[in-house]
């Protein structure tokens, strides 16, 4: 399959093809040359804690299961029978010692090995289970509980893949003594839209606020935004963080991490508390240039997603060109008592779940910029994505590249190294 991707995305990225989001010819080559050949996040630890616990997972339209084997470690395995590929995995979540085909009744451990084959008694032969378990997924690797997997069996190693990103993620994990959580299954829901509609608003895209999100968001904290806040592209190329660098000296409540959610806010002493006791200890855990970042919208390439305010972790897995299922889950720190973690997670709920205020005025700009890209006659008008080109510049505190947020260049360097990505595969 050959598509000339000059034509898609331009040298410098600042024109983008409206194929890029609807061609059939593309997404198969993105599976591939994207999900084939990166680090997609499958979970984290605290939804498989015990031996036996499994969640459900995707790579791309690959589905895994995630679980805690009876050996206590990770695995990762593809949900299919290696008998006659129904998924031997059908609840979301929970705890068990087998996963059993409904057809046929293969039976497999939580590790992905075949224990049982009830038809093998009634043959002469019998069928080397050693050689029929799932199909385990080949590179599995956790970094601050966060769970990765990839297809790509020579994969640089995950903190390699991350970089520099790993500067602004710590920034927020290693606020909290005892890591983060996840609360919960995730919120999952389809969209009439490409996948990297949603990855791209996520990775950087803050200054739609006070248009898109004009009842909600008043003016005063987008121009907080653009006095304060920083858009940094790491490297390697892809991944992207969006922040405000409070000035020194702030009070500590207009730092403070979930203070300005509706948890935050309206969760009572209690919480207020506790967000305000995580601060004072800020600068002893992550320095203080880190202390002072309040993040907005992270990105690591190619799909995942990092909402910090509202603490929400995020997918888009596509279903082909013009389909994407996100899956969205709220994160508390893990120490967090537990009526603090219940007012926390409306954090995330009132504004970007499934039901959330700016999420419902999200998905549906994401739907229209897809129809956008698929109506006729409009092939030869490519998207211009170069706002703010050559601002970005080394920054003596910060690693990679950093501009302010009106800059597109999060996305230029997205495109870069999609475009390169593919390239290399058709090489």
């Amino acid at each position: 399959m050959t598509v000339d991707v000059s034509t898609l995305v331009s040298d410098d990225a600042a024109w983008i093809s409206r194929k890029v989001w609807t061609d059939t010819a593309v997404y198969e080559l993105e599976k591939q040359a994207i999900f084939g050949k990166s680090w997609l996040f499958l979970g984290h630890e605290s939804q498989i804690r015990k031996p036996g616990d499994f969640v459900q997972a995707c790579m791309c339209e690959t589905p895994i299961i995630l679980s805690r084997g009876h050996d206590g470690q990770i695995h990762a395995n593809i949900n299919s029978c290696s008998h006659r590929g129904l998924p031997v995995c059908r609840a979301d979540s929970g705890n068990t010692k087998r996963f059993i085909c409904p057809y046929h009744n293969w039976s497999y451990t939580v590790e992905g090995d075949l224990v049982t084959i009830p038809q093998e008694s009634d043959v002469s032969r019998k069928p080397d289970k050693s050689q029929l378990g799932l199909k385990p997924v080949p590179r599995l690797e956790s970094w601050q509980g966060m769970i990765f997997g990839s297809f790509d069996t020579d994969i640089e190693p995950l903190e390699d893949y991350l970089g520099d990103m790993r500067f602004y993620l710590d920034a927020f994990f290693d606020r909290f003594a005892n890591g983060i959580e996840f609360m919960g299954a995730p919120h999952r829901w389809l969209l009439n839209a490409n996948w990297k509609l949603p990855m791209e608003n996520q990775l950087g895209d803050v200054n739609h606020g006070t248009f898109l999100h004009g009842a909600i968001i008043p003016r005063e904290a987008q121009e907080q935004i653009e006095e304060i806040g920083y858009s940094c592209v790491t490297e390697p190329g892809g991944h992207g963080a969006t922040f405000r660098l409070m000035p020194e000296g702030s009070p500590v409540a207009d730092v403070a991490w979930g203070m300005e959610g509706m948890g935050g806010m309206f969760g009572g002493t209690e919480v207020q508390e506790y967000l305000l006791e995580i601060q004072a200890r800020a600068v002893e855990r992550v320095g203080d240039i880190r202390s002072r970042m309040k993040g907005l919208t992270y990105g690591i390439y190619p799909n995942l997603s990092f909402l910090w305010s509202n603490t929400s972790f995020k997918v888009s897995h596509p279903r082909g060109p013009g389909q994407v299922e996100y899956w969205s889950w709220a994160a508390v720190p893990a120490d967090a008592p537990d009526p603090v973690k219940k007012i926390l997670r409306t954090n995330y709920s009132s504004f970007f779940g499934p039901g959330g205020m700016l999420e419902q005025e999200d998905s549906e700009a994401w739907t229209q910029q897809y129809i956008g890209s698929k109506i006729d006659f409009a092939d030869d008008k490519p998207y211009y994505y170069g706002l703010g080109m050559g601002d970005e510049k080394p920054h003596p505190e910060l690693p990679g590249l950093v501009s302010k947020t009106a800059n597109e260049y999060y996305a230029r360097a997205f495109f870069t190294r999609w475009r390169k990505a593919i390239e290399a595969l058709e090489d």
